[in-house]
């Protein structure tokens, strides 16, 4: 358990006096003004920084505040602590026997949860813990989508972090932030949104998000969040593992094929998808199993070495058709053989663009991963691509976005947007 101080707690009596001080007298910002009505206080803050001081002003006689008032007088009334996962806190400080005023998260101020606990146990200091509401909004729901004679269901493997500045490169960050606001490692929410696209013969799946395969130590740092996973997706969508017939790598970076195998009874790793074909690219399997110093923490050999092992993997080209309907086509630069996956149906087309367009928020064209291998490839394709695009309303699927899974490019007076429709 981690935790950071979010703010402290002040009881007042005389709230203009006590503005008069902090906010008039020493400069501080008032953020943001809220009454919490189930405790019959109205909470004032103001930013210091990275934390922030919160004025808590009665709003009844009978008030928590009102009765510290009385007891007490003005003053320090607690501490804040900001913890990521609140019922994990909770359960790391019963199985402690650290006395809790509250057992279970509840509701607090700014849509946070949060929960005390008792002074006896921390030394005379009433401690609040708070777990922030989201900043961004995870969505998860599968998504359904009709492109002609196909069935497109957007799934989901979950959430995990990356840094904010390597996502996008060379664009500042208070022109990203505001879009999607980092946490206090500076690491954005990013989704894993692995396709399902249906004919009425053939199940094929794009991507598989990073799977179940990963270490304590690689889940902590990537912030990996898979409460809801791609199972769940599969169970929701009416499908299971069993009824994959294609899994298809856009390319073969951990993120995208952790989930292609998985721990076998015995501990081995085997295919997670056991009546299903795999498909990557012919290249990008070279690049990826003769790794160098840069690619060689996103290739992990255990999540796509042991399909080929067990007979199972399928190598193809640039434009290769993988179902009717549904092709590669080569954007490289994030890695040299990247590939994004165009479906067609009935004059209609919708694109996979993996990390091409990783979220909604990169439509700019110049708004670039760090992390791309070969950037000024990224810009290239996506200046041409995104005028074939607009023009021809293709449907674009986001798989790392953290809040819509697909929409449509627009543009306007030269700035580009996206309009939602998953």
């Amino acid at each position: 358990m981690k935790a950071i101080l979010d703010h402290v707690g002040i009881a007042v009596s005389d709230l203009p006096a006590s503005l008069a001080f902090f906010r008039d007298e020493l400069g501080l910002h008032v953020e943001a003004s809220e009454e919490i009505v189930s405790q019959k206080v109205r909470a004032h803050f103001l930013s210091t920084g990275t934390s922030s001081l919160e004025l808590l002003e009665a709003t009844a006689p009978d008030s928590p505040i009102a009765k510290y008032l009385d007891k007490r007088g003005p003053g320090i009334h607690h501490v804040a602590l900001r913890v990521e996962d609140l019922e994990a806190a909770l359960a790391h400080l019963k199985a402690r026997g650290i006395r809790l005023i509250d057992d279970r998260p509840r509701p607090g101020a700014e849509g946070s949860m949060v929960a005390f606990i008792h002074p006896s146990a921390a030394h005379g200091v009433l401690v609040e813990l708070k777990q922030p509401a989201p900043a961004v909004p995870l969505f998860t729901t599968v998504g359904r989508h009709t492109l002609g004679s196909l069935e497109l269901l957007s799934l989901s493997d979950g959430f995990f972090w990356l840094d904010g500045g390597a996502m996008f490169g060379v664009v500042p960050r208070p022109l990203w932030e505001k879009r999607l606001p980092p946490d206090d490692a500076n690491r954005i929410p990013l989704g894993m949104r692995p396709l399902i696209v249906r004919d009425g013969r053939t199940t094929l799946l794009i991507d598989a998000g990073c799977g179940d395969k990963m270490d304590a130590k690689s889940a902590q740092i990537y912030k990996l969040d898979r409460r809801y996973h791609l199972d769940h997706s599969l169970a929701e969508a009416g499908l299971s593992a069993d009824d994959i017939d294609v899994v298809l790598a856009s390319h073969l970076h951990f993120d995208h094929v952790g989930g292609f195998t998985k721990f076998g009874p015995d501990g081995k790793v085997v295919p997670r998808f056991p009546k299903a074909k795999y498909v990557a690219h012919r290249a990008e399997w070279e690049d990826a199993t003769h790794p160098h110093e840069r690619n060689r923490a996103s290739y992990l050999q255990e999540n796509f070495v042991p399909l080929m092992d067990a007979g199972v993997m399928t190598l193809v080209d640039d434009e290769a058709e993988i179902m009717p309907g549904v092709r590669f086509r080569r954007s490289g630069g994030h890695t040299r053989h990247h590939q994004v996956v165009m479906i067609a149906s009935s004059g209609r087309t919708a694109v996979f663009t993996a990390d091409m367009y990783p979220t909604s928020v990169h439509a700019p064209d110049a708004w670039l991963m760090g992390y791309d291998l070969y950037p000024m490839d990224t810009l290239a394709f996506k200046r041409a691509f995104a005028r074939e695009a607009i023009t021809g309303e293709y449907l674009i699927f986001f798989e790392h976005d953290p809040s819509m899974a697909a929409g449509y490019l627009r543009e306007k007076d030269v700035k580009r947007s996206v309009e939602r429709v998953i």
